[in-house]
């Protein structure tokens, strides 16, 4: 009977053991990202972990003690060349706890949260390491303004024409295209059924689109996001704002349970997100004036202030309807629509009351056609030129007059050449490929060319 008693103890015993480890938190994996002013860490784990994070000083270390929790394999190491994170060392504490140690090169502002499972991934730990406040401070200290001595230009060459003729001096704007490559980081997006990651594809159509903006005279792109990271919502208008954008282009790519749909799509902010934006801003006084020419509301009306909001967003959301449908017209050209007009939707990246902004659709990477399309780089530049070819058909027309901007444009007739245009507009024979996205010579009649400047 004793025998029996001290059996089932045992048994007790093990099956309270396995019940304990069950309960312990796994760690799986680390992956990581970093962006311009920040690093993002996130720990793959079985559940929720209970955790505590803080700094330590000389050396310079970010410690995260995870409770309950063992690691279920070696964590990676980022390169040598990372330029926040050194290395990170790993260690069992208090017998049933873990402690993960990151040497770091800089200081940073740690913040951290946990995000549920979704379709890609499992439980995970994201912790954030914010490290370009620092440096913004510095830089603004250190800024010094420099006076630009203005450039005489004749009406003759002028980009657009000069309405004073008694001006003796043209100051001209570069066009800034804000591109926001979709997703990043850890939100890869959607998937195609090649395991193709939405967020790769995009970001290889913005940098194109880049690139064509860069090469046009009077124009200007500004990149949301350079490479493999997360940028908030938020963020991506903020971006936009600060570089002082004329127009805010988010890529992106549609899935569909359904694998036969195609299509691109364009889309703009519907009124009700408009509304409920114009509602947020008009909330904060200083945010609201900036929409106004700077004119501080302090001392208007509520109805005064939802007039003056409202003017400037009904204009900002009339451009974006017309530069969305000319993109629209140009994706036609080139494979099929699936929606042949300019869509409304609430998107967040669209809410900008004072920048005009759209959202392109550009395939369905649920179908495995489009798919195979969004993963050659000849069918992505094609994609680019669609809305690259938008902007320009938009801008050509509704371009602000200080906007530096090549506006001659050259329908070319029976018998002309591309070397003989060249030398007509005295222009290199590389810059006006280079404008007009061509691979060589080869040129049509009645096909239009935008020419450069100089």
């Amino acid at each position: 009977m004793r025998k029996l008693l001290i059996f089932c103890g045992f048994l007790f015993f093990l099956s309270l053991s396995g019940q304990l480890a069950a309960k312990q938190v796994k760690v799986d994996s680390l992956r990581f990202w970093t962006a311009p002013d920040s690093t993002r860490l996130v720990f793959g784990v079985s559940s929720n972990p209970v955790h505590n994070i803080f700094l330590l000083d000389n050396p310079s270390r970010l410690v995260i003690d995870f409770k309950n929790t063992f690691k279920n394999r070696s964590i990676i190491q980022p390169p040598a060349s990372h330029p926040v994170l050194s290395r990170i060392r790993s260690a069992p504490r208090n017998k049933s706890s873990l402690r993960v140690v990151i040497d770091l090169k800089r200081p940073v502002n740690p913040q951290s949260f946990v995000l549920k499972p979704n379709k890609t991934y499992g439980h995970r730990l994201v912790v954030d390491l914010k490290h370009g406040e620092q440096i913004s401070r510095i830089a603004k200290k250190t800024t010094t303004t420099i006076i630009k001595t203005p450039t005489r230009i004749s009406k003759k060459t002028a980009p657009f024409p000069i309405k004073s003729a008694a001006s003796s001096y043209y100051h001209p704007k570069e066009l800034v295209i804000a591109i926001d490559a979709g997703h990043g980081g850890e939100d890869s997006g959607a998937l195609g059924s090649r395991g193709t990651q939405e967020k790769k594809v995009v970001l290889a159509i913005a940098k194109k689109l880049e690139r064509m903006v860069h090469n046009y005279p009077g124009m200007k792109p500004v990149m949301v996001r350079k490479g493999d990271y997360y940028v908030g919502l938020r963020q991506r208008m903020t971006i936009a704002r600060k570089a002082r954008a004329d127009l805010f282009i988010s890529i992106h790519a549609d899935a569909f349970k359904k694998r036969s749909v195609n299509g691109a799509s364009v889309y703009t902010l519907s009124n009700k997100g408009a509304s409920s934006e114009a509602a947020r801003w008009l909330a904060k006084h200083e945010n609201a004036a900036d929409l106004v020419g700077g004119v501080s509301l302090d001392d208007k009306s509520d109805m005064l202030k939802t007039v003056l909001l409202d003017l400037s967003q009904t204009a900002t959301q009339d451009a974006s309807f017309d530069v969305a449908g000319k993109i629209l017209k140009n994706f036609g050209k080139i494979g099929r629509l699936h929606s042949h007009s300019v869509q409304n939707a609430g998107f967040m990246v669209l809410k900008s009351p004072d920048i005009p902004s759209i959202l392109v659709e550009t395939a369905f990477i649920s179908n495995p056609g489009e798919e195979r399309k969004l993963r050659s780089s000849k069918d992505q530049q094609k994609m680019a030129k669609a809305i690259f070819r938008g902007i320009l058909d938009y801008f050509q027309y509704s371009a602000p007059a200080e906007i530096r901007m090549a506006g001659t444009k050259h329908k070319i007739s029976r018998g002309e050449t591309l070397s003989e245009i060249a030398v007509q507009y005295g222009v290199s024979m590389k810059r006006l490929r280079s404008i007009n996205s061509l691979a060589g010579n080869k040129i049509q009649v009645g096909q239009v060319l935008s020419i450069p400047q100089g």
